[in-house]
């Protein structure tokens, strides 16, 4: 199966590529390279360093490809960016994705898999999140994310594909860029190893449904052949579990202070509360688990272990 994977040099996408391969498929990557690297992929693996906003270099990766089946993946991921630039965030999340739809028609692929956010889709909620729950972003890239699904809905009943929508919890793992604003297992990674105080946003006290990176790939990969009754669904991808950031900042310090060496980073320290951040944000997975026989297998201290881990082996 030739499976095209759109920021597929990222930290997810790059995960994906990895899973793609061990099932047997054959990947093909479209990234701009503005988040994701070369190094995150085999040297085997066909790399088209593309934007999806630029409609003919996209055509052009497309018809190489020509692939089989489409994993949307590449976005703006900033929800404090998005505030700040709104009509940035619809030219990616909106115009990007309906380039990237356009050519999966045009070279008729079977299937899209889209990287939605049950994280900023249901707004505050303090239990997890069926996908019944109605939509209620607050933020223009919560919004760009339930709009791209509703494009998805319609490609597939109007051009006869499959559709999944996966609606991410907050992920976390090895290859997470920490160098945005998103990425807050990565952000705190870094700057513990380098002995740096970290920040936190407001008094702290938000939940989040933290999931590993591998685990997410391993959803999407499941999501190319499973069978999905009436072209179209949307599943929650997360664990269920509520951790706030002052847990979770206790939790990398933990895994910091385990790795070899004498490292004892400082205390956090508290800035303002962020434009746009949810109070709680929790999904429940269990369609997932009837449609993929999905649910996840690597619990917050093994993943918190094994990122530090990587970041630690950066350098």
């Amino acid at each position: 199966m030739r499976v095209l994977i759109t920021g597929g040099a990222g930290f997810i996408g790059s995960h994906i590529v990895d899973a793609c391969l061990a099932a047997g498929q054959e990947p093909f990557v479209v990234d701009n390279l503005s988040s994701g690297s070369p190094k995150n992929l085999p040297s085997t693996v066909r790399l088209f360093q593309v934007d999806i906003r630029d409609q003919a270099g996209l055509q052009r990766a497309f018809s190489e490809a020509r692939p089989e089946v489409v994993i949307h993946q590449a976005a703006q991921m900033s929800v404090s960016r998005s505030v700040r630039e709104p009509a940035f965030d619809a030219s990616v999340n909106v115009l990007g994705l309906l380039n990237v739809f356009d050519q999966a028609v045009r070279v008729k692929a079977q299937r899209i898999v889209f990287a939605s956010s049950g994280g900023v889709l249901y707004g505050d909620v303090f239990t997890p999140a069926p996908e019944e729950t109605p939509a209620n972003p607050i933020s223009p890239y919560g919004i760009s994310k339930w709009v791209g699904e509703r494009y998805l809905e319609f490609y597939a009943r109007e051009f006869g594909l499959t559709g999944v929508a996966l609606r991410y919890a907050n992920v976390y793992g090895p290859r997470q860029n920490p160098h945005g604003e998103a990425g807050v297992v990565a952000i705190f990674c870094q700057r513990m190893l380098a002995g740096e105080s970290v920040r936190i946003n407001g008094d702290g006290k938000y939940d989040r449904d933290y999931v590993f990176g591998p685990d997410v790939a391993r959803a999407n990969q499941l999501a190319l052949t499973a069978n999905i009754p009436g072209g179209f669904v949307a599943l929650n991808i997360g664990t269920g579990m509520a951790v706030d950031v002052n847990t979770l900042e206790g939790n990398v310090r933990a895994a910091i202070q385990a790795l070899p060496g004498d490292s004892n980073p400082p205390p956090p320290e508290y800035g303002p509360a962020r434009a746009g951040d949810l109070r709680s944000s929790l999904v429940d997975a269990s369609r997932a688990k009837n449609v993929l026989g999905w649910s996840p297998t690597v619990t917050l201290q093994e993943g918190l272990q094994r990122t530090a881990q990587w970041f630690a082996q950066q350098g």
